[in-house]
């Protein structure tokens, strides 16, 4: 039962919602947000917060909410949000859900009417993944369709703002497939003029660098590795190779702040930058004015991606590439989108199914398809 003694009047719920859909509308289809808003409001339900505490106690669940959603997220998809913390607190911010509209949100949820509209907007960006899945899935060598294939993301909705991340496991599965069918080997040598300091350090050499005196240089397989679900930590790289080089996927409109930042904050000496072909001249020239250019190593754009896929898919090497880059993009894009096996169950146990508030603007009308 909802708790405190606010009185809610229409316009304020509506304007809750909008609220409400608004954040959704920005989200990548994780809805990491959303998720925590539905635990706030969970937790009201269970008395474990009040409306009171939900009003004028933000530091009463600030924290705890990310505990809670990261408990759903990784039931549902076996995932947690890695954002930095002053991206998570955005939640809270007036542009978003401050505390007064999530007070109304809890007036509001009758029955956890309100949960039960923020999972339903979640299961329908999972189908949308899921159609994307089976698509992937079925494609073989001589039909996928790189650029029909990100096509899908601008075109939908509900899942273009995670175009970025479709981008970006699209860049990695072709240079993984390359790379290691180029079969490229790595070599770390010791200065033969340096061995007295290798000798003194040897412990250092053989925990750190896995040489010593008696093996005093070796190789290594070349390997790129994503960065991960990303935001702050990793300083702008998405694809990082230990070779040397540091990969930045961008599938943005940039302006010259932007792609300053792109410019300046990756720390690596080698930078390769995958963006759109009308990105790379403004990429040029702001890294020309600020006096990055000799720290990027190139600038892959998108139809050169294309030309590439179209020659390891169905050109003189598809026979021993195609599989193996369709492999990996199918891997790449489970690991980004996992579909949840779990929503059923989950939602069944929190009694969603049951709920019936037709008078409430969160009511969506129909049942949700999960087995």
């Amino acid at each position: 039962m909802n708790q405190g003694h606010f009185e809610l009047n229409q316009s304020e719920v509506l304007a809750a919602k909008q609220a409400l859909d608004r954040l959704i509308r920005k989200q990548r289809v994780h809805l990491y947000k959303p998720i925590q808003i539905a635990e706030i409001l969970y937790k009201v339900r269970q008395g474990i917060l009040t409306i009171d505490d939900v009003r004028h106690n933000l530091e009463s669940y600030r924290n705890r909410s990310k505990n809670w959603r990261d408990e759903i997220t990784k039931l549902l998809l076996d995932q947690v949000s890695t954002s930095s913390q002053k991206y998570q607190d955005n939640v809270f911010e007036p542009n978003a859900i401050p505390p007064v509209t999530l007070a109304v949100l809890a007036e509001a949820n009758v029955e956890g009417v309100v949960e039960r509209y923020i999972y339903q907007q979640f299961w329908m960006r999972q189908q949308k993944i899921v159609r994307l899945a089976e698509m992937l899935q079925s494609a073989t060598p001589e039909e996928f369709d790189l650029a029909a294939f990100l096509a899908e993301f601008e075109r939908d909705p509900g899942i273009k703002r995670s175009i970025d991340k479709a981008f970006e496991i699209v860049v990695y599965a072709l240079f993984n497939t390359l790379v290691t069918h180029l079969r490229v080997q790595v070599r770390l040598k010791i200065d033969p003029a340096r061995m007295d300091i290798l000798k003194a350090f040897e412990d250092f050499t053989q925990l750190v660098l896995g040489i010593d005196s008696n093996n005093p240089e070796f190789s290594i397989k070349a390997s790129l590795y994503r960065a991960g679900v990303t935001n702050a930590a990793d300083r702008g790289v998405d694809i990082w190779a230990n070779f040397g080089a540091a990969v930045q996927v961008k599938h943005v409109t940039l302006t010259d702040e932007l792609a300053e930042d792109i410019c300046e904050n990756v720390t690596a000496d080698r930078i390769i930058i995958v963006c759109k072909d009308g990105e790379k001249e403004i990429i040029e020239k702001v890294c020309s004015q600020i006096g990055a250019t000799s720290r990027i190593q190139g600038i892959v754009i998108q139809s050169q991606l294309t030309d590439w896929y179209e020659r390891a898919l169905r050109g003189e090497f598809a026979s021993e590439l195609g599989n193996t880059l369709l492999s990996s993009l199918r891997a790449e894009f489970t690991n980004e989108f996992p579909f949840s096996r779990t929503f059923g169950e989950f939602f069944r146990s929190r009694c969603y199914d049951q709920i019936s508030v037709p008078s409430s603007p969160f009511w969506i009308e129909g049942k949700i398809q999960w087995d």
